[in-house]
């Protein structure tokens, strides 16, 4: 900006010669930039003074529109931020193979308060208190003659409970509605549904979260919308778990059991059909975990996939049949079974003198501890553990629950070869029942590999060939001898040719050794034997039985066998398995072991290392 002078040269010479006085042209010129001066200052004001009654305005506008909303609005708490159709529908429901609903949404209500509204704050509280007796009447009080603005009653409430409240008629009880998850069969399959709970919460609307189980493994998988509210499909048969829920609990009760486990697998895909542990829970209602002690004295402890256990005779098969695989023996091979035997400093007995040789088919049908340490030493450590590994016994289980990277398998960090031996017949090397089922369903598919599942129908990479057919239908004659003369003969089911082994294992104690009087007995089985579409393993905790003799006994053959043939009795039907006359049977084991007569029934029931 070009600023005018006060005294311009050229104008003061002209009023000089004018005879003019120059100081008044000064005194213009200052009059006139004084003028713009002011001119330029009051507009700038005038700019301010718009652009400041514009902020007050929209200001005002804000204010007065949040208002307006908040007054039109349900009130919400001022921690949750959720809207209600980010929330509600938004969780699909879990069937089972056959469409039946395991876990669906049920619209419900919450409660809450607000204390400053109440007309009677102490008759309220009375009121509430007499409806939900698990609320403390006088904390209650305490809290609505406070200073609280805001406070939950309940989360979620029956009709009946929504209309006692209603009756209070205080102004200050509010009702929000909110979807809650409900499983409408109560504890049927609880341990594989796990359970849920709400996540983010508003008063007319809730996050329902999964917390356990398949609710919590394909949590995000539930809760996409673009899923189109389609089912999760299990593969599970609702009238199976529940067949199978039954008689485990019927037989743990009558083997004075700590607990139970159970499953029921589809060889040929791996699907789960049935799998249970006991004790379990409602998921309507699911208990708190323990914070101490014991694990598995928690129902919530589901002992078919976390549990870790030596699981006994079960295992001899599997060198057995890795022996056979190589050739190194036949069913009829004779094996050195003279008892005890010696490794470094240790001694392996059997419990009975079975003499000093016995048939590799014998060492099963008998469960000889020497004679399975035997046929272990001719595979050598290496193919011992390389084979045990591709049966899966060294690492989790990949089954679809959160809970089965905590199954990890105890593996021995060293094995040398007093390792290698007790590891041979279940001992060294604790396991979940569901390793055993897959292997079991591995030896059962003809030698290739089976990766259990909970999901139904979808398409699989098939397994790998870990042991070829022949050995696999040789090891399957052996344990269907099991079966018809050895430790196993209460597994029998007229028609449906259980073939399967027996393992009675002592507990470790947490301070080291064993105990000497608590168990875990387990039988491990196919059906049927000629073509095996099943894997059926039934294991117990701490079980203790009075036979007939009037002595306790502990052994597998005595508790989980009898409540093995009594699931087989009641599930073969409901899979569409036709019990077979004895004209039809093709006498699997025949083909493998002449026959020889059963030995009395009192010299097997006491054997405890099977």
């Amino acid at each position: 900006m070009i600023r005018t002078p006060l005294r311009p040269l050229a104008r003061i010479l002209r009023a000089r010669d004018r005879g003019e006085n120059p100081d008044e042209i000064e005194a213009e010129n200052r009059r006139l930039r004084h003028e713009a001066i002011q001119d330029k200052a009051r507009r700038r004001a005038e700019g301010r003074l718009v652009l400041m009654s514009a902020c007050f305005v929209m200001a005002f506008v804000t204010v007065g529109v949040r208002m307006g909303a908040l007054a039109s609005s349900e009130p919400s708490e001022p921690r949750a931020q959720v809207l209600s159709a980010q929330i509600i529908s938004q969780r699909a429901d879990i069937t089972d193979r056959r469409g039946r609903v395991l876990a669906t949404n049920l619209l419900t209500h919450s409660v809450y308060a607000h204390p400053h509204q109440m007309v009677d704050p102490v008759g309220a509280a009375r009121g509430l208190a007499a409806i939900f007796p698990d609320l403390d009447q006088d904390r209650l009080i305490r809290d609505f003659t406070g200073s609280r603005k805001f406070m939950w009653i309940k989360r979620k409430v029956s009709p009946e409970q929504m209309q006692a409240v209603h009756d209070i008629g205080e102004p200050g009880l509010l009702f929000g509605p909110r979807e809650m998850r409900i499983y409408p069969n109560g504890r049927i399959a609880s341990h594989i549904l796990g359970g849920s709970g709400f996540g983010q919460e508003g008063v007319s609307s809730a996050e329902v979260l999964g917390i356990a189980g398949v609710e919590k493994a394909f949590d995000n998988w539930l809760r996409d919308p673009s899923n189109d509210g389609a089912p999760l499909a299990l593969s599970i048969d609702l009238t199976a778990q529940s067949a199978m829920e039954e008689v485990l609990d019927s037989g743990m009760k009558l083997m004075n059991a700590k607990g139970a486990a159970g499953i029921l697998l589809e060889i040929e895909t791996g699907e789960v059909v049935a799998m249970a542990s006991l004790p379990d829970f409602d998921p309507n209602n699911r208990p708190r975990p323990l914070l101490k002690g014991d694990p598995s004295d928690s129902p919530l402890f589901n002992r078919a996939v976390q549990g870790q256990y030596e699981l006994g005779s079960t295992f001899k098969i599997f060198p057995v049949a890795q022996a056979m695989d190589l050739k190194l023996i036949n069913p009829n091979t004779g094996i050195n079974s003279a008892s005890p035997m010696k490794i470094g400093k240790y001694l392996i007995h059997d419990f009975h003198n079975y003499g000093k040789q016995l048939s590799a088919t014998d060492v099963i049908v008998k469960s000889s501890n020497v004679g399975t340490v035997r046929i272990a030493q001719m595979l050598g450590v290496e193919r011992q553990k390389d084979f045990l590994e591709k049966l899966g016994l060294f690492k989790p289980t990949t089954i679809e629950m959160v809970e089965a990277p905590t199954g990890k398998p105890l593996v021995p960090s060293r094995w040398p070869a007093v390792t290698s031996a007790t590891v041979s017949f279940g001992h060294g090397l604790a396991a979940s029942p569901l390793h055993l089922a897959a292997a079991y369903a591995t030896i059962g598919n003809k030698g290739k590999t089976v990766t259990p599942t909970l999901i139904h129908g979808r398409k699989r990479a098939e397994g790998e060939q870990i042991l070829s057919p022949r050995a696999a239908e040789l090891s399957i004659g052996m344990l269907r001898q099991v079966v018809t003369r050895g430790t196993a003969r209460q597994a029998e089911v007229e028609g449906y040719e259980i073939a399967g082994k027996t393992g009675t294992a002592d507990k470790p104690r947490p301070a080291g050794g064993y105990y000497k009087d608590k168990v875990v007995a387990t039988f491990a089985s196919l059906f049927p034997a000629s073509d095996p579409k099943y894997v059926l393993i039934v294991t117990l905790d701490e079980p203790s039985v009075v036979n007939a003799r009037g002595r306790e006994s502990r052994t597998a053959g005595a508790t989980a066998v009898p409540v093995a043939a009594e699931l087989v009795r009641r599930l073969a039907p409901l899979l569409g398995l036709e019990a077979r006359t004895d004209e039809k049977l093709p006498k699997i084991a025949a083909r493998f072991q002449p026959r020889v007569e059963p030995a009395p029934g009192d010299a097997i029931k006491l054997v405890s290392n099977k």
